[in-house]
């Protein structure tokens, strides 16, 4: 990131992204094991909202960890380089989920949510009738006893 901002006066360098954030991406990046050289970096033309301004830059950061495969596309802010700090961070992110299994535990949720939505057999369409008659039955057999019935 550094590498971008050269050019940039220091005070206009702050207001972009604090020194903090920067480091702590840093210190993020060296705790994972991941180096600058190991992302391909592409601008692109934005969408949406911002006007003039996204129309004509490439303020919108495609992001490639190499190793990995993992891509990541980030055209959040006007600015391309926030959009390049949010687009590592956002790489990061996924990377660190990867290692700790957590998407593993996403993909089951994600498929337990598509099972729920799912049409049901007619099988088990029969079957779930088949107990609604049951209970109906059931139910049916608890009504009061008349005289005339006694």
């Amino acid at each position: 990131m550094s590498a971008v901002l050269q050019n940039v006066p220091a005070a206009l360098k702050e207001m972009i992204i604090s020194q903090e954030k920067e480091t702590a991406l840093r210190e993020r990046m060296e705790r994972l094991g991941i180096r600058e050289e190991e992302f391909r970096e592409t601008f692109i033309r934005s969408s949406g909202p911002g006007g003039q301004k996204v129309n004509k830059t490439s303020s919108c950061v495609y992001l490639v960890h190499l190793p990995t495969g993992l891509s990541v596309k980030c055209q959040q802010e006007r600015s391309q380089t926030q959009n390049r700090f949010l687009a590592r961070r956002l790489l990061l992110d996924r990377i660190e989920r990867l290692r700790t299994g957590l998407i593993s535990a996403e993909k089951m949720r994600i498929e337990k949510v598509r099972r729920q939505k799912r049409r049901r057999s007619r099988r088990a369409k029969e079957k779930t009738l088949e107990a609604k008659h049951f209970q109906s039955e059931k139910k049916s057999l608890r009504t009061r006893i008349g005289p005339d019935e006694a």
